[in-house]
């Protein structure tokens, strides 16, 4: 695959996506998702117990960039399954971005000395 059309792709250049075929940006798709998969399982079995809610705070950095990515999908609004999974991604990443704040704020009031 051309380099240059990758990289309009990620940059939601839409004369580059309508130029693939549904069967490129399928692989392409699908490539990702295992990627991402692979590396977000050995991650995260990599942490030991007494990390994971601080590690699971910083986390939200990523799930920032999931809502980046969903905003990216919705615009692109190839047809309506698209905008609506593009939606409903926000929808998710952002109820896990709020999650993780609310932990957070949570588990640090456990550290404050009591009056």
């Amino acid at each position: 695959m051309n380099m240059m059309l990758f990289a309009n792709l990620l940059l939601a250049d839409s004369s580059a996506v309508e130029a693939m075929s549904p069967a490129a940006m399928f692989v392409i798709a699908l490539t990702v998702f295992v990627l991402a998969t692979f590396v977000g399982f050995e991650v995260i079995t990599k942490v030991p117990p007494t990390l994971h809610t601080p590690l699971m705070s910083g986390s939200n950095a990523i799930s920032g960039i999931t809502i980046i990515g969903a905003i990216l999908v919705a615009g692109l609004k190839l047809n309506w399954l698209t905008a609506a999974l593009g939606v409903l991604a926000i929808g998710f990443a952002m109820t896990n971005v709020v999650g993780g704040f609310l932990v957070t704020h949570r588990m640090l009031g456990m550290f404050k000395k009591k009056d």
